[in-house]
């Protein structure tokens, strides 16, 4: 008897016939004689909605308070998915995360989790019944207030806790049929991946891909946990996440590129005239860590040899903008540069594969493609397995259809389906 985690995504669960055809499915796979444990986001788009109420309300609602709003959301799903198992004859449980034993920092609205001490789910489980958790969510070891995980959380609800159970594997279910080499959207051609790498899989999360979260991810690979996503709406294979696609039991041939990611949620500042003198860099980039700001990309430009200032420019994510200038400006008569621009009209395009490493070539490939797409660069960006540009926003869909086409990976017919119309 395996262990299998399910975790169901808001357009799983979008509404009553939705929440029905996911209980027949979970039934389904109890019935195949598996122990099962179903993590669920809130339905649709709930989340949105909610946090447009607290808006109309509020312009700065309390972290606190508005957690313990956004948690409804799934706590809806988690009690109705219950309620749709029984009406199927199967006897479930539904927990809040909280009541799951998913122990968290005490940062509202982006907690990270410390701990999972999943007793009550066990015991549910060794009685033969279906346990059904609130993704998204947990609670704080020190104030021991409600928090949530940030967006995408309930992936990272669903893998925590899959760790902690010892579980098998854990099922992602989404409204497309697995991970593909590119967004569907964009690229209609894109191919279908079978196996990824985590960390191949960890490059495309953080570079923009919106089907499985980073942190989930890292927590998969940290507990070497296989993640199998898969579509609620069809019967496809999906794609396997695991530690080495390559050489685990396959015949597959390593690709040099798995795929193309894009990201529309970031900005560009640049500190304009900055001193080019011994720890300058330093002070401006500790000022944004102490106000929580996640830097990407970072270009520092030669220093003017006349003035002896220099310009450095890095991306961050376009909610933390405001922050991040206000925390700027308080240390301008410290550092003495000269001035700030932003601009929010950018997007990264970004390149991923593991075969890149024994593969020359590939960034001139890349950016011969660009060139004849007729799409700017602006910052350049590389690791071992990923080469990163940022682009104008209106450059964008143009940059990840022509590199695309330039590594061979549209499919010979239109495979990638969007069941649900988020991706998610």
């Amino acid at each position: 008897m395996a262990l299998v985690v399910q975790k169901y995504g808001g357009s799983s669960v979008a509404d009553a016939s939705c929440i029905k055809r996911v209980a027949q499915r979970i039934v389904a796979t109890k019935k195949a004689g598996n122990d099962v444990v179903v993590i669920v986001s809130a339905m649709g788009d709930t989340t949105d909605e909610l946090l447009d109420l607290a808006e109309q309300v509020s312009p700065l609602p309390p972290g606190r308070e508005l957690d313990m709003l956004l948690t409804s959301g799934e706590r809806i799903s988690m009690a109705l998915l219950a309620m749709a198992i029984a009406n199927l004859g199967h006897e479930a449980r539904s927990f809040t995360g909280s009541q799951a034993g998913v122990i968290t920092d005490s940062t509202h609205g982006k907690a990270r989790i410390i701990d999972v001490t999943p007793s009550r789910i066990r015991e549910a489980v060794d009685q033969g019944h279906i346990a059904i958790v609130a993704g998204f969510q947990g609670v704080s070891q020190d104030t021991k207030d409600i928090t949530t995980l940030g967006r995408g959380g309930s992936d990272t609800t669903a893998v925590a806790l899959a760790a902690a159970l010892d579980a098998d594997v854990c099922e992602i279910y989404t409204d497309v049929d697995g991970i593909f080499t590119a967004d569907p959207r964009i690229v209609p051609a894109a191919r279908q991946i079978p196996k990824i790498s985590y960390d191949e899989m960890m490059e495309m999360a953080a570079c923009g891909a919106k089907i499985l979260h980073l942190r989930c991810v890292e927590y998969a690979r940290r507990f070497n946990l296989p993640i199998h996503v898969r579509s609620s709406f069809s019967t496809r294979e999906g794609t396997w996440v695991v530690s080495d696609p390559y050489t685990e039991g396959t015949e597959m041939e390593q690709p040099i590129i798995s795929g193309v990611a894009h990201d529309r949620s970031e900005a560009k500042i640049t500190v304009v005239g900055v001193p080019d003198k011994v720890g300058e860099a330093a002070s401006i980039f500790k000022t944004l860590a102490d106000a929580e700001i996640n830097i990407d990309m970072i270009v520092q430009n030669v220093s003017a040899a006349a003035t002896g200032r220099t310009d450095i420019s890095f991306t961050l994510p376009t909610a933390d903008s405001p922050t991040a200038l206000a925390a700027l400006k308080k240390i301008q008569g410290e550092i003495a540069y000269e001035s700030v621009l932003f601009d929010d009209q950018i997007g990264k395009v970004s390149l991923i594969g593991a075969g890149m490493r024994s593969h020359p070539g590939v960034t001139a490939t890349f950016f011969a493609a660009l060139a004849d797409a007729g799409v700017n660069i602006e910052m350049i960006s590389t690791s071992e397995i990923r080469i990163s540009v940022i682009v104008g926003q209106d450059g964008v869909d143009a940059a990840v259809a022509a590199a695309h086409r330039a590594f061979d990976l549209d499919a010979d017919q239109v495979e990638a389906v969007v069941y649900g119309g988020s991706g998610r």
